[in-house]
């Protein structure tokens, strides 16, 4: 859910406010991308520490910290502000995959452009060849001795054959 900017401006100190400013459309599509990493990395530690705020008041409510709280949600507002410094965050995480994709396309046009412009390459000759091709070789299976459809008919004999000894 999304995240009003009164409730937003409530939550935050000023500079933090600024940051989360500069996230949005407009400022965001004309930082360069110097800029734009830097604010990164200055969103990620302000929402690693909310987020690390938060958890130790949530483990000193339980009664696992150092000091027991009496307050039951005294944790809620950290924890909202990490999650609008996260929304942010995504912002900023779509803006760069987008000009990504962006310089991609237009290496992509570039090399297209490149391949298109050039002749095709000229294919070496294959040198000498054979005008008959290639010996034939001789072949290394054995010669059959029989017929190979009466190799059926002679063993189906010797079972007769056995059966007769047999009943005998």
């Amino acid at each position: 859910m999304a995240t009003s900017k009164l409730d937003e401006r409530r939550l935050m100190t000023d500079e933090e406010y600024t940051l989360v400013e500069q996230t949005r459309y407009p400022v965001l599509g004309k930082l360069e991308d110097a800029a734009l990493k830097d604010l990164t990395q200055r969103l990620r530690e302000r929402r690693d520490r909310a987020r690390d705020i938060a958890h130790r008041q949530r483990r000193d409510v339980r009664g696992k910290g150092r000091q027991a709280t009496t307050f039951e949600k005294q944790d809620a507002g950290n924890r909202r502000k990490a999650r609008v410094l996260a929304e942010a965050l995504t912002r900023i995480n779509s803006e760069r995959t987008h000009r990504k994709a962006e310089e991609f396309r237009a290496n992509a046009r570039r090399a297209l452009a490149l391949r298109q412009g050039t002749e095709e390459p000229a294919r070496p000759d294959s040198g000498r060849t054979s005008r008959k091709g290639m010996p034939k070789k001789a072949s290394t299976r054995r010669e059959r001795i029989v017929n190979p459809m009466d190799v059926g008919r002679v063993s189906q004999a010797g079972k007769r054959a056995q059966v007769v000894r047999d009943n005998a």
